[in-house]
């Protein structure tokens, strides 16, 4: 099996494996960040050039560095290549180029956008970007597209990253959008403007690493961080009906798919779940989910209640003694 050194941190993986995923096995404090890779969705990956690193080993074969950065997620490791990422400034400093770019018609939406709390590219550019743009002309525009009664499409946030597209291709029965025309002019948008409503197509919305496609009936209803989730399933036969439940107060305003530590959908959920079924009686309620502590949605969450231990006289009398 081949031994990878990932900034420091070895580890041993199966042949195929790319430096991405040996990054993953290792743990967040060297895997870096992924705006278009997504394990589930086949041929993903290569297109946001955000997990680029620097491998300063080949190979214990051929010791030779790589001349140029390169994105982890296509390139699969060899036995005895050593790779920097956090600890590179080249890599930094490259990153923070291509998260510049990623926000160069980005338009500042964050105040207003329904990812806002959970969206990936505001990670991204915390941890990367640079504290003003240095960018004068005017953000590209696009013409507005209804894609359907459950799905709401802002083309001006999105960054190409082509999850929409395979989630459509691979999971739905029928794929009806795609990346139209070439270049600065590239957008998502249906053929001669077909709606979509394939019973898969609301994964599209749990894959989006930002707010260009945002659930519909959650439109404007409230920030993340001020819902409950919670897990909950129930027997559905199109899908694994494993789910998160969106709650404020006793309605619950949104069902989204369950996600892992990396963003990623842990079972794909039909529409009917999705949509349909947003009462507490349609479901079993399994507890409070768990947030990562590092989240804005975390404030105010709490996953076990305990109670407070009752004073008794005993307890008091040995302070008024004091």
């Amino acid at each position: 099996m081949p031994k990878v050194t990932i900034d420091g941190k070895s580890i041993e993986v199966a042949e195929g494996t790319t430096i991405l995923q040996a990054a993953r096995m290792i743990g967040p404090e060297v895997a870096p960040p992924a705006m278009c890779y997504y394990s589930k969705l086949k041929t993903s990956g290569g297109y946001c050039r955000t997990c680029i690193v620097k491998v300063s080993k080949g190979s214990d074969k051929d010791p030779r560095p790589m001349p140029k950065l390169v994105p982890s997620c296509r390139t699969n490791v060899m036995d005895g290549m050593e790779v920097l990422n956090f600890t590179s400034p080249e890599v930094m400093e490259a990153r923070k180029g291509v998260t510049e770019f990623l926000l160069l018609n980005h338009p500042l939406d964050c105040p207003i956008c329904d990812q806002a709390g959970e969206c990936q590219l505001q990670d991204l550019s915390f941890e990367n970007g640079s504290a003003k743009t240095r960018t004068e002309f005017e953000r590209r525009t696009f013409h507005k597209l209804n894609i359907g009664n459950h799905i709401q499409l802002h083309m001006t946030r999105c960054i190409l990253c082509y999850r929409c597209v395979k989630v459509a291709e691979q999971i739905t029965d029928g794929r009806v959008h795609g990346v139209m025309n070439r270049g600065d002019h590239s957008e998502i948008s249906t053929y001669i403007e077909q709606a979509i409503d394939n019973d898969f197509s609301g994964n599209m919305i749990d894959v989006c690493p930002v707010g260009a496609l945002t659930d519909k009936t959650f439109r404007f209803k409230s920030r993340v961080w001020f819902t409950k989730p919670v897990d909950a399933h129930r027997n559905c036969d199109k899908c694994s009906g494993k789910v998160v439940l969106w709650y404020q107060k006793d309605e619950v305003l949104r069902v989204t798919g369950r996600k892992d530590k990396w963003g990623e959908v842990e079972d794909f959920i039909c529409n009917t779940c999705r949509f349909e079924k947003k009462k507490t009686s349609d479901w079993t309620i399994e507890g409070p989910r768990h947030i990562d502590k590092h989240s804005v949605i975390s404030s105010n969450h709490y996953e076990k209640m305990v109670k407070p231990k009752e004073l008794t006289i005993n307890d008091i009398k040995p302070l008024i003694e004091a």
